[in-house]
């Protein structure tokens, strides 16, 4: 809050991922603390397809939980984070893809980072699947075409996937893409808003 107010910022654009749930949150309080418009990006969440195998869950731990009894060969795409929440179930193999690698600290025992960063394509990830003789595919619904090919790649494999349901999410004036957000930004503006401060 007091950022928008030091700078005069005159708007704001949410473009956080859909699991930032806490940053939205304090995103749509200044907005409305301050009175300055904010317009939240909410990418469109993926949808099953024919021939997708999803196990709808809540949350991280629930994905955990579900995995079963009987040891499998996981791979995490949920970032790394959340990582530490595979140790209560410590008898599986994890591949996780993350950015940077987390601390070592509360990690699952048996674990395999794999550090990258997308857009990844259907054949790079089938690739990755078969080779590393993955079993079960965890992910977060994130929308949007950067990371899909994972989801492409287990129904082409007929890999079930854990997929771990979005948070109730806080957010001002929706928008489905950067155009619709650049296109509500030109439009605020036009209102008569003095484009020379800052946004």
């Amino acid at each position: 809050m007091r950022h928008l107010r030091d700078e005069k910022v005159d708007a704001v654009i949410d473009a956080t991922h859909p699991y930032a749930d806490q940053m939205s949150g304090h995103a749509v309080a200044a907005s409305k603390e301050t009175g300055v418009p904010l317009a939240s990006l909410v990418r469109v969440p993926w949808s099953e397809q024919p021939g997708d195998r999803w196990q709808h869950v809540s949350n991280t731990e629930s994905a955990a939980m579900v995995l079963g009894a009987s040891p499998h060969r996981v791979f995490l795409g949920i970032g790394r984070q959340e990582l530490p929440v595979f140790a209560a179930a410590p008898h599986h193999h994890y591949v996780a893809r993350v950015i940077d690698a987390p601390p070592a600290d509360g990690l699952p025992p048996h674990i395999t980072l794999v550090q990258a960063r997308g857009p990844f394509d259907l054949a790079a990830e089938t690739a990755l699947l078969r080779e590393r003789r993955i079993d079960l595919v965890v992910s977060k619904n994130s929308g949007g075409e950067a990371t899909y090919a994972k989801i492409e790649a287990a129904r082409a494999l007929e890999l079930p996937v854990v997929m771990i349901a979005r948070p109730d999410k806080p957010a001002g004036h929706v928008v489905a893409t950067p155009e619709d957000a650049v296109a509500w930004l030109v439009h605020w503006l036009d209102q008569g808003v003095d484009s020379r401060r800052g946004v």
